[in-house]
């Protein structure tokens, strides 16, 4: 029988776990040619917004195919779809319905980066944005380091306030509400950019040589989350998906910026094929874009789990 999902049925905790071992098999299969990952589909509807398709899957000894659609569309709610088939025997595994299985994937990559980027004795995260993607994507670094202590900074103080007595309560570690960005980072191993604003909120004056930084929010010349100067000061910058950066209708952020031919691919980084982190003091800077195909792997994993 066909699997079908929602929202309320990813809550548990544990399915990050299983989302960060399927995105980083998705990456070493990526690194070894075998995925299919092409940049995501727009299809404008003039007025109104975008359907937006990402396809993908995974070769190898199970390979799974499918995609995910979401819309743009202007309104107080959004949904998405991602559909899994087996590509052994076409059987459909399963539908995912809603916006939860997007961000913990979007987490489950952040937290690979950060397991593959950060100093392994990593432990004060600085978080900036308090919606579902900083959720996940703090959750996710959680899981793959020992991390005592996080501060959240959002605009609204009543939203960060909310994020850091129930993240506390989920995670167990020690999260407090910080006044200012530069509160929530200047001490930070690890810091999670998760916001959608158009201009720059965090700069490298901000933040302390050897730190790793995670970008989740805007990443085009149209707008952009980080202030240009922490892709200077970064000895390694990694992204997901190039082919995704290439693809934007606006070139991407750092475009121009003479940083943007340094860029390597985190699947490499992985696969040995690049290096990593190499000192204890350097900066590294991961650019998350969405890997296409991704969320497939994640929602194969989570049917396999169940």
């Amino acid at each position: 029988m066909t699997k079908i999902l929602q929202d309320d049925d990813l809550r548990d905790g544990s399915f990050m776990n299983v989302a960060i071992d399927a995105v980083e098999n998705a990456f070493l299969a990526r690194a070894h040619g075998q995925t299919v990952s092409p940049p995501r589909h727009h299809v404008s509807f003039p007025g109104r917004g975008d359907l937006v398709f990402t396809i993908g899957g995974s070769l190898g000894e199970r390979p799974v195919a499918g995609f995910r659609a979401y819309e743009t569309f202007e309104g107080t709610e959004h949904s998405q779809i991602v559909a899994v088939w087996s590509a052994d025997d076409g059987r459909l595994k399963g539908l995912i319905l809603g916006e939860r299985l997007g961000a913990i994937r979007t987490g489950a990559i952040g937290g690979v980066a950060i397991r593959h980027l950060s100093s392994p004795e990593a432990s004060v995260v600085g978080v900036l944005g308090s919606g579902l993607q900083a959720r996940t994507q703090l959750t996710a670094a959680a899981a793959v380091r020992k991390i005592t202590i996080a501060r959240i900074y959002s605009r609204d103080e009543t939203r960060r306030n909310l994020f850091a007595r129930e993240m506390q309560a989920e995670l167990g570690i020690e999260i407090r509400s910080a006044d200012s960005v530069r509160e929530a980072v200047s001490d930070a191993d690890i810091v999670i950019c998760a916001t959608s604003s158009n201009q720059p909120v965090v700069n490298a004056s901000d933040l302390k040589r050897s730190v790793h930084v995670n970008t989740v929010g805007p990443k085009t010349l149209d707008g952009y989350e980080l202030g240009l100067d922490i892709a200077d000061m970064a000895n390694i910058i990694a992204t997901d998906s190039s082919e995704q950066t290439r693809a934007y209708a606006s070139p991407f952020f750092l475009n121009g910026s003479g940083n943007e031919d340094r860029m390597v691919e985190l699947s490499d980084i992985i696969a040995g094929r690049e290096l990593g982190r190499t000192s204890a003091d350097q900066t590294t800077l991961f650019c998350s874009v969405g890997l296409a195909g991704t969320e497939v792997a994640v929602a194969s994993a989570i049917f396999d789990s169940l």
